[in-house]
């Protein structure tokens, strides 16, 4: 194995990627390979992985929970970025009680994947929600302590024992926290603006819940650099520089595409989250290209 020092090139490393069939695996998979990472897409549903194939990386067919097969995908690479996940989105498969388990046990289960087949590092990709704090701005060390059966707690606890079984591996880790994801492939701000042009864009609750976002690319692009920077062992929010207010957001996306302002009482996916990049900022040397929504959200 060849396992990169802080500040090298991704040139020559071995990849293997989880899920690259997502969303996040479909951004990052192009920016490994042209970076010249030996880039190995791990994927359930192998004839959904045109793109990685049009790419140039070598394609394996396992699943999270298929241990066997997970140590054949993963043998005789660097680092695994595990970005698997199985949240409902436009093709209408995946639920959220599926995500869950995905997270609490599928995790480790590809974690002692690793260590049986010997890959030392382990990226992971987990959810900033889990900083939920409000009106207050909230970093890494703020945990939303999840007390009920809504989604949002489930996906907490289930993030918090999948972040728990990383930490206590022993393999050399990175956890990378994302916001929520937006932009190409991600399906929400298309569903945004097809609503708002319907005049059927509706805040969640009343629309003062704060919500922190980051453009895909933004988020594939920080996991290039930790990849290649490897903050050993360190927990890093990926967002962008402005989190925003639904009802701010909402009435933005009306305005742009000339539909009614959005009216309350929508359903409230998510506790209100306002946070701060500055860690990832100042750990990796990257900063959002799409700094705020304004600047993401163009048609």
């Amino acid at each position: 194995m060849t396992l990169r020092r802080a500040g090298s090139t991704l040139a020559g490393l071995n990849v293997a990627v989880l899920g690259a069939n997502g969303v996040f695996g479909r951004h990052l998979t192009p920016r490994l390979v042209a970076a010249g990472a030996v880039t190995r897409c791990i994927v359930r549903r192998p004839e959904a992985a045109a793109l990685a194939l049009a790419c140039g990386a070598d394609v394996r067919v396992a699943d999270i929970f298929d241990r066997k097969a997970l140590i054949a995908a993963v043998e005789g690479c660097d680092v695994c970025v595990n970005l698997a996940t199985s949240l409902p989105g436009p093709s209408g498969r995946g639920d959220y009680a599926t995500n869950d388990r995905v997270r609490a046990e599928g995790a480790p289960n590809l974690i002692a994947a690793c260590q049986e087949a010997g890959v030392p590092r382990l990226l992971q990709q987990s959810i900033a929600m889990m900083g939920a704090a409000g009106d207050e701005f909230a970093d890494e060390t703020t945990v939303f302590e999840p007390i009920g059966d809504d989604l949002t707690s489930k996906a907490i606890r289930a993030s918090l024992a999948m972040e728990s079984s990383v930490k206590a591996s022993g393999l050399d880790w990175v956890i990378l926290r994302g916001a929520l994801f937006y932009g190409p492939g991600t399906g929400f701000d298309d569903a945004w603006f097809s609503r708002a042009t319907a005049g059927k864009l509706q805040l969640p609750g009343d629309g003062d819940a704060f919500v922190s976002l980051v453009h895909i690319a933004d988020m594939a692009n920080a996991a290039m650099a930790a990849l290649g920077l490897w903050p050993s062992k360190q927990t890093l929010i990926i967002a962008d520089d402005e989190p925003t207010r639904w009802r701010d957001l909402f009435s933005y996306i009306a305005q742009v595409t000339g539909g009614p302002p959005p009216e309350g009482g929508g359903r409230t996916g998510f506790a209100s989250f306002r946070l701060t990049n500055a860690r990832a900022k100042e750990t990796l040397g990257w900063s959002p290209t799409y700094r705020d929504f304004r600047v993401g959200l163009v048609r």
